[in-house]
């Protein structure tokens, strides 16, 4: 098996995954139901291969009866053919349901744990920020579902092919030791051949996977920057952009049809040929009045079913070659996810201890290298308020990410206390969509915050009227939408009043707010106890903060508090 790269899969790696996947469910709370579940599957799918069984000598019995004109028998046999076909249908019905909800719990189970190991740890960011893994949210709502339903799929048409095998090959070997020998090989010959014609699309089906992806998640740019791109009148490039992913799309399935072309004309006559086949080699014998005219009919159903069975990759080929794209996707994401999580791609060590905040020989770098900030070493109690200003706002902002965790170049270590402790106000804050509730209250107190206190802290920003604007709290908006930039900074600080942490690091609120509300936001946050690091001018009011850290072009910087001044002076 081929990766998205060319590179092999080593089987034993895709076998481990899988099993690997099995164990994860088996071992968990819903496993009982899922054993359940796969041992009832197990039954039905006996009793499909005995009802068939039946089926063929009741068929043989039917057939003969006519061949002799024996009415009564004739009616008999009609009687258990009709008895057979309702024990069938109701024995496949409940095969089928019973699968699908051994698949949709598997489905669940899996996705579950992925959903929440993408976003442990900022998995989610890691493989943004690397670009080494293309739509990993196709991988996890689509590839997942295509996984557990086809291979659940796979696992038990092995197992009823199996079933078959058992069941038939006594009946076909009863009929002609000769038409079962033709079954085995003419099976081995189709699969062989299958395999050769069909093999390029393992690789052009996850091709396509991702191509279609591409062009959904153009659209969705769109959707979402529907507002900026008319008042940028950037319509022209969009249909560029979309058209060129809906020619990559095409050029790859065309690829795809030809390849299902070469495999059809194969596969079609290899099926004719099942059905005709029988005939040729048992006639013979009942031509010259060796066997009944019934068993014709039971070798070409013996024949049928033991081939089918002997031929799942000639039947399957499509789905298999779609399923093993698939194997090798989610086989990419989870490596990926691992990957980000035992990496940080940095020369910056992130260290959490309590009640802490310390740069330790922290160097930052810009995107040429040159430096930012130089060899920072401070520490900063929770009890003191920082402002953080210079010449260059890109040291600020680099100061910012870095604190955060998020993707910054440089050297040295960061002591930050845990998430509870600290929180950031980026200059774009997120808010979630869900009720104006949600996106106040942190996720820690949920339901223990009362009405009175959040209509409270909104008088004091003076947002009253956006609970009018959205319905009220517990209407579902995208407040991201909904709201101005002005806006959305002041709701995103109410939030960090209401999860009250230790520390909060403001990046640039000045930018959409006045100063009278920036000096509004840091008496709020004096007042609640919150101690707090602003990104700011050098023209702003010092009396808000307890020490400065000042940078400057070079990368040097100078730490003043309560009249101490410690310094580091970049070298020539």
């Amino acid at each position: 098996m081929d990766d998205m790269n060319g590179q092999k899969i080593p089987f034993k790696v895709t076998a481990g995954r899988f099993a690997g996947a099995v164990r994860s469910i088996a071992n968990s709370e819903v496993g009982w139901k899922a054993k359940v579940m796969f041992g009832g599957l197990v039954a039905l799918l006996c009793a499909v291969s005995g009802l068939n069984v039946v089926n063929s000598y009741v068929g043989r019995n039917f057939m003969t009866s006519i061949e002799n004109r024996n009415m009564a028998e004739f009616i008999r046999q009609a009687l258990f053919y009709v008895g057979v076909f309702a024990a069938s249908t109701i024995v496949a019905v409940i095969t089928r349901f019973t699968e699908e909800r051994l698949g949709l719990l598997w489905r669940e189970f899996l996705t579950r744990r992925a959903v929440k190991l993408y976003l442990a740890k900022g998995t989610y960011y890691a493989l943004n920020a690397s670009g080494q893994l293309t739509h990993p949210d196709q991988r996890i709502a689509e590839d997942l579902r295509a996984f557990t339903v086809t291979t659940l799929s796979f696992v038990l048409m092995g197992l009823n092919s199996a079933f078959t095998i058992v069941a038939f090959s006594g009946v076909l070997w009863s009929i002609s030791p000769l038409l079962f020998i033709v079954a085995v090989l003419y099976a081995a010959g189709g699969s062989y051949l299958t395999f050769v014609l069909g093999r390029p699309l393992i690789k052009l089906n996850s091709l396509q996977l991702d191509k279609e992806a591409s062009f959904r998640s153009g659209l969705i740019h769109v959707r979402d920057n529907a507002e900026s791109i008319m008042l940028a009148h950037r319509e022209e490039r969009q249909v560029v952009r979309l058209l060129d992913r809906i020619e990559d799309m095409v050029a790859n399935f065309r690829q795809i049809t030809s390849v299902n072309r070469n495999v059809g004309f194969f596969t079609t006559g290899y099926n004719w040929l099942i059905q005709i086949i029988p005939a040729l080699i048992v006639a013979p014998s009942f031509i010259n009045g060796n066997i009944a005219f019934g068993v014709i009919t039971q070798s070409a159903v013996a024949f049928t079913h033991l081939v089918a069975a002997f031929s799942l990759i000639v039947t399957q080929f499509q789905s298999l070659s779609n399923f093993a794209a698939v194997v090798a996707r989610l086989r990419s994401l989870m490596e990926a996810m691992e990957h980000s999580q035992q990496t940080t791609g940095s020369g910056i060590a992130m260290v959490e201890a309590e009640g802490r905040l310390a740069y330790e020989h922290l160097t930052l770098l810009s995107t040429n290298d040159s430096p930012l900030l130089k060899d920072l070493s401070i520490a900063i109690p929770f009890e003191i308020r920082v402002l953080v200003t210079g010449p260059n706002q890109a040291a600020a902002v680099a100061l910012f990410r870095a604190t955060a965790g998020l993707g910054s170049t440089g050297t040295g270590r960061i002591i930050r206390p845990g998430p509870n402790d600290i929180l950031f106000l980026a200059q774009r804050p997120y808010l979630p969509p869900g009720t104006f509730r949600q996106v106040l209250e942190p996720a820690a107190r949920a339901g223990e915050i009362s009405d009175e206190r959040i209509f409270e802290l909104l008088r004091e920003l003076n947002l009253e009227q956006l609970l009018s604007q959205g319905g009220g709290l517990d209407a579902e908006r995208d407040w991201g939408t909904l709201l101005s930039l002005h806006e959305q900074q002041l709701v995103a600080f109410a939030h960090i009043l209401l999860a009250a942490p230790r520390i909060v690091f403001l990046d640039r609120v000045g930018a959409a707010l006045g100063a009278d509300q920036v000096h509004n936001m840091l008496r709020l946050l004096s007042r609640h106890a919150i101690s707090y690091i602003n990104t700011g001018e050098d023209g702003d009011a010092r009396d808000f903060y307890d020490a400065v850290l000042q940078y400057r072009e070079d990368g040097s910087w100078t730490w003043t508090t309560n009249g101490a001044e410690t310094s580091q002076i970049a070298s020539d």
